[in-house]
């Protein structure tokens, strides 16, 4: 008796294993629809992105005397752009059919970022002749994100366009169908963000296989290979947007055969109630906006960032508070208290370029084993992105980053005790298994991609409740909030390396005199108060949040 009961309950645990992993795995790819394919190889080309990050930070550091709070500082601006996306997302809703087009200007200005840095590796003498390199290196940083952000900016419009309003039939999805796509759709641009980051990081192993032995000559033409095949990039933005156009006319032509009239058609395919019209508030606050970012960038100001920074935060705010009128009561409260958790959850500064500089010298981190890292770590990420979904469907936002606050505080821990010798120990107590690299495997705290999860709840929120015309807008103010955080992360991270000072071994290249002396005493302060913040900052913003009438059930 007592045996078949066994035998009962290890098939009830076996069926409902079997039940939570179709739920959470294979019911995934069950709701993937071909017509995400477009946006999700735009998202997929932004994770590629970080192909270049290994080599752009040995470049940096074996090439350039810059400091880790000028690093800093050229993050914050290099930020900037994506607080642009709201006047973009704007200009993608009032020309919604043309869009594409914004793609192909975002690729060419990611082609020409690209080519600078490839230039600079490959043809050091040549483009120094024409500029500084500091000065290339600079333009090409400053490059970049304005042309991720554009094409960010189309994705975002083509998840909208992507989840389909009717079936095969023309007969109209229901609002739980809806939901679930559109949720499903973020899910899925998330994970193509990582999964690019991760095949970038795989690539990277490859080539970096041995560096350790090679000389300086031998890594730059890695460096420049790896900046070569970076181009692939554009291309793929501009494949997913093209593939995008061609599935939406084959989308009209179906719905014509269904004799649907082409006013019926522009609402389901192109979502298209009303035409948009020009938000000059919009337009003219991000005006106001870019021309006082750069008087105050250009005066010399010594409080130049800072200064920006609450400039924008303003304009945003006020740009916010005017396009948030078009929501009901409800729905607005619910949109800012999860803005305002997302926009303090990624708001904590980081360790930054020093604590790397750390592990490089100290630690004896090379290129290799930092693209090794960089590929456990996004795909302990992408899978519990997936592990989590149910668990996003069903809690609120607050919950979900409670956890992720949690998560990141235990896994900056790994980190903190490599520099005060946890490696030491543990290599004497398991015969040199557990060493600095065993040890780094553990930790996700040089970057946290996990931050990834937090945006897809509001994300799809605003694809599903979002007034229809205004699409685009929403995303991109959203957005420009959010990503506003980044710019905050900056200046906390310039200030944390500003007080906490860390400096790397500069050498000159001619002579061999040091010019600026390796000093990495302050990193386990450094690394121990970025911790401390990154706990306590989100946990407080929520249980404020919560008990106000911002609090979000979403």
């Amino acid at each position: 008796m007592t045996k078949s009961r066994k035998t009962r309950s290890g098939h009830k645990w076996f069926l409902a294993s079997l039940r939570w992993f179709d739920t959470t795995f294979l019911d995934l790819f069950r709701e993937f629809r071909w017509s995400y394919l477009p946006p999700l190889m735009v998202y997929l080309a932004a994770g590629i992105s970080g192909l270049t990050a290994i080599a752009g930070t040995f470049f940096v550091k074996e090439y350039l005397n810059l400091s880790a709070e000028y690093l800093a500082s050229l993050g914050f601006w290099a930020g900037i752009p994506w607080v642009l996306k709201m006047p973009l997302g704007h200009m993608v809703d009032i020309i919604w059919r043309w869009k594409s087009l914004l793609v192909y200007l975002g690729a060419s200005l990611i082609a020409a970022s690209i080519a600078i840095m490839y230039g600079l590796v490959a043809h050091t003498v040549t483009m120094a002749a024409i500029w500084p390199v500091e000065v290339w290196f600079v333009l090409s940083v400053l490059l970049s994100p304005i042309g991720y952000v554009i094409q960010d900016v189309v994705a975002d419009a083509m998840t909208v366009e992507a989840v389909p309003a009717v079936d095969l039939k023309g007969n109209r999805y229901s609002e739980a169908n809806l939901k679930s796509m559109h949720t499903t759709m973020q899910m899925l641009g998330r994970i193509a963000i990582i999964s690019g980051t991760i095949t970038v990081a795989l690539l990277n192993v490859a080539m970096f296989s041995g560096v350790e032995t090679v000389s300086q000559a031998a890594k730059a033409t890695i460096y420049a290979q790896i900046y070569m095949l970076a181009l692939t990039i554009p291309a793929i933005s501009i494949a997913g947007v093209t593939l995008g156009q061609i599935m939406v006319m084959r989308q009209v032509t179906r719905l014509k055969s269904l004799g649907m009239k082409q006013a019926e058609i522009d609402i389901l395919i192109y979502h298209q109630v009303q035409i948009t019209k020009p938000n000059w508030w919009i337009f003219g606050g991000s005006i106001v906006f870019g021309a006082f970012t750069i008087t105050i960038g250009l005066s010399g100001f010594s409080l130049a960032q800072e200064t920006i920074f609450a400039g924008s935060m303003t304009i945003i705010l006020f740009l916010m508070h005017r396009l948030l009128q078009e929501l009901p009561e409800q729905q607005r409260n619910t949109l800012i208290g999860t803005a305002i958790i997302i926009f303090v959850f990624r708001a904590v500064p980081l360790p930054g370029a020093g604590a790397t500089w750390w592990e490089i010298d100290i630690l004896g981190f090379d290129q290799r084993f930092l693209s090794i890292l960089i590929v456990i770590t996004s795909s302990l990420t992408l899978l519990g992105m997936v592990l989590l979904r149910p668990l996003i469907a069903k809690r609120t936002i607050a919950y979900i980053v409670v956890l992720l606050t949690i998560a990141g505080g235990l896994l900056s821990l790994p980190n903190i005790g490599l520099f005060y010798g946890l490696h030491n120990w543990t290599g004497d107590w398991t015969n040199g298994i557990v060493d600095a690299r065993f040890i780094a495997i553990l930790d996700t705290a040089l970057e946290s991609p996990l931050g990834q999860i937090a945006m897809i709840p509001m994300l799809a929120w605003i694809a599903k409740n979002a007034p229809v015309h205004l699409k685009a807008t929403y995303f991109a103010v959203m957005a420009s909030f959010t990503n506003l955080a980044l710019s905050a992360s900056s200046l906390g991270t310039k200030y944390m390396n500003k007080f906490f000072s860390v400096t790397r071994e500069v050498v000159h290249p001619d002579t061999g005199v040091v010019l600026i002396a390796a000093e990495y005493s302050q990193v386990g302060w450094l690394l121990i108060s970025v911790a401390s913040i990154a706990l306590i900052a989100p946990s407080v913003t929520i249980l404020i949040v919560q008990a106000s009438r911002f609090q979000t059930r979403e």
